[in-house]
């Protein structure tokens, strides 16, 4: 079963090679569909992790010590997420610095990725239930906004870090907001929660974003999430609209290699490689995996690579062919 899986890793590892040399010390956001010319950002953005976590999993593959090298330097470069207003510094830091440790690749970014832990949890408030969006690009405090992509990173960031019941709060909480019409965004105003507008309603990253969380919450807070991330396994699409309540929505792949992440840490093996056969077969085109819709409702990047849609599609590989543990990042 893994040989197509391992012959699949190998060419993932050389478009990741391409990329760096592509955007030199720049980190890659997305990619013209066409061209592959990359737009990038000087920091990373909410993005970065992805980047510097595509690196630490090819230093793990590899063994090579220049990878570890290069991986541990341009995690470096996060340092400032851990005091960023924004809950998206979970994904940053669990993807781009608790994975050294996580792959057993060394220590040099864990203090960095825990003090970023412990600053995230200070920001929960009691009131709502969650850990609020953040200002940090360029959204308001108030009303406390909730977001479903506040949730993957976060959660098994904070159990790691040692702050299980903040995490399982604020997934809590997220749970039971999706749970109700077009879950996707909700604001707090101190009595009740409110839908928000963006991201809309039937937006399928949102939906395999939480996925993931479940299938992380599983691991480190309550087994019995797994049993709630299986049920919702049975709801999640088949072809990945980007937003499935827009006729003629194009597609996510991206929201597609999330989802196959999360089935192959619910145990779901052999739905995890069925799913990853259909990206490659549909989405990746001489190497690279297009088809990616990063914000459709702007008109922003919506067929293109991204660079989150690449770390999971290596992760989902790693893990089929027995290279990564499931439950490591």
């Amino acid at each position: 079963m893994t040989a197509w899986a391992k012959s699949a890793l190998s060419r993932r590892l050389a478009e990741l090679e391409r990329t760096e040399l592509a955007v030199g010390d720049r980190f890659p956001l997305s990619a013209d569909p066409g061209t592959g010319t990359w737009t990038t950002t000087r920091n990373g953005s909410w993005t970065g992790g992805f980047w510097v976590g595509q690196l630490w999993l090819r230093a793990r593959l590899t063994g090579d010590r220049a990878h570890r090298r290069t991986a541990g330097r341009w995690a470096g470069r996060l340092a400032d997420f851990a005091a960023a207003d924004s809950v998206t510094r979970g994904l940053v830091l669990w993807y781009g610095a608790a994975a050294e440790s996580r792959l057993g690749l060394g220590t040099t970014a864990e203090p960095l990725a825990r003090a970023g832990a412990c600053a995230l949890a200070r920001t929960a408030d009691p009131v709502a239930g969650v850990l609020p969006w953040g200002t940090a690009f360029g959204d308001a405090a108030e009303p406390v906004l909730a977001r479903a992509d506040g949730v993957p990173g976060t959660v098994p960031l904070l159990a790691w870090a040692g702050k299980k019941a903040v995490a399982a709060q604020h997934l809590r909480t997220h749970l039971e907001l999706e749970d109700r019409p077009g879950g996707q965004s909700w604001t707090h105003s101190g009595r009740a929660w409110t839908r928000a507008a963006d991201p809309p309603a039937g937006w399928t990253r949102g939906e395999a974003w939480t996925l993931l969380a479940l299938a992380d919450g599983a691991h480190w807070l309550d087994p019995v999430l797994g049993e709630v991330g299986r049920i919702r396994v049975a709801k999640a699409p088949t072809d990945f609209p980007a937003v499935r309540d827009v006729p003629g929505s194009p597609p996510d792949s991206s929201a597609a290699a999330i989802t196959a992440v999360a089935l192959a840490k619910l145990g779901l093996r052999d739905d995890a490689a069925d799913l990853v056969r259909w990206v490659l077969r549909t989405h990746v085109h001489n190497g690279r995996l297009i088809g990616g819709c990063h914000d459709l409702h702007r008109g922003r990047a919506t067929a293109h690579q991204l660079v989150w849609g690449d770390f999971f599609l290596t992760l989902a590989l790693a893990i089929l062919t027995g290279a990564v543990d499931p439950a490591a990042v």
